[in-house]
């Protein structure tokens, strides 16, 4: 059995899809029920209260561990999940954990995060970690202003990052779990190119073919919004990478052709997959 968690989610989908079709059994956890391949068990728990996972774990052989914003915080405890997973008998775990964990190491929501990835070193069991940047999947929070009002809204305008498409995440998650060759291993995320958020506001014009007009939000409009939905340590973190991304962030990493074996997805791909929601 493998636990999935956030299995609802644009990494936990896919990833519980392939692990289905590659015939493991798979228990999908997440705060609310959602359609899942045939045959897949769901369980509904807060990861902010690990005791609730409890009866996922019971006889799981593989955890894939995605933290929602509310764990990234410094007086959150993560890290419990660990400890439960090896009480439980979990050999392997693979975390989602981010790429400014190396690249902002004293960000605060960084700080919680690599918290839990030495945890998870220490744990005894088996593990890996991923690293993402951005997720192309961000660009959904702008799918109601496009359908309404043909605008996407967001800040810092012109300067982009190569975001990663969640379906590379899901796969590269998936060889995680199945293959024993990236036990230990630690990969960093990125899509092919950097990509702008004006210029993503473009691609979604060109799917949709119709024009979509950008609006620059400045970095406390963008704030506010952001921290409806996310601890404001994660808020500041984020906004501090995509306002000035470093070298490190701008770099285009091979690491998800170095698991799957083809290059990763663009941020076009994952518009003409997802062009629906903006319509």
């Amino acid at each position: 059995m493998i636990v999935v968690t956030g299995a609802t989610g644009n990494v936990g989908r896919p990833l519980t899809r392939a692990l289905a079709e590659a015939g493991e059994r798979v228990t999908a956890v997440s705060r609310h029920r959602a359609e899942l391949p045939e045959g897949v068990r769901h369980l509904s728990a807060d990861l902010a209260e690990p005791a609730g996972l409890t009866a996922a774990l019971a006889g799981a052989k593989a955890l894939f561990l995605l933290l929602s914003g509310d764990l990234h915080t410094p007086e959150a405890r993560p890290a419990d999940i660990i400890g439960l997973a090896a009480s439980c008998g979990v050999r392997r775990v693979v975390l989602l954990s981010s790429q400014g964990v190396a690249t902002r190491p004293l960000g605060p929501s960084r700080v919680a995060m690599r918290a839990v990835e030495d945890a998870l070193r220490d744990s005894g069991m088996d593990w890996a970690v991923l690293r993402p940047g951005g997720f192309a999947s961000n660009a959904l929070a702008w799918a109601e202003s496009v359908r309404t009002r043909g605008t996407v809204a967001a800040p810092f305008g012109d300067v982009g990052v190569p975001v990663v498409d969640p379906a590379d995440i899901a796969e590269v998650a998936a060889a995680c779990l199945l293959d024993d060759q990236h036990i230990g291993g630690v990969y960093e995320l990125t899509g092919p190119e950097v990509i702008t958020p004006r210029q993503q506001a473009d691609a979604i014009a060109a799917a949709l073919d119709s024009p979509v007009r950008f609006h620059e939000l400045t970095r406390a409009e963008a704030k506010a919004g952001m921290t409806r939905f996310v601890p404001i340590e994660l808020a500041d973190d984020t906004l501090d990478i995509i306002s000035a991304p470093n070298p490190a962030e701008l770099r285009i990493s091979p690491d998800v052709e170095r698991v799957v074996g083809r290059g990763p997805h663009s941020f076009h791909d994952w518009v003409a997959r997802n062009v629906a929601a903006f319509r």
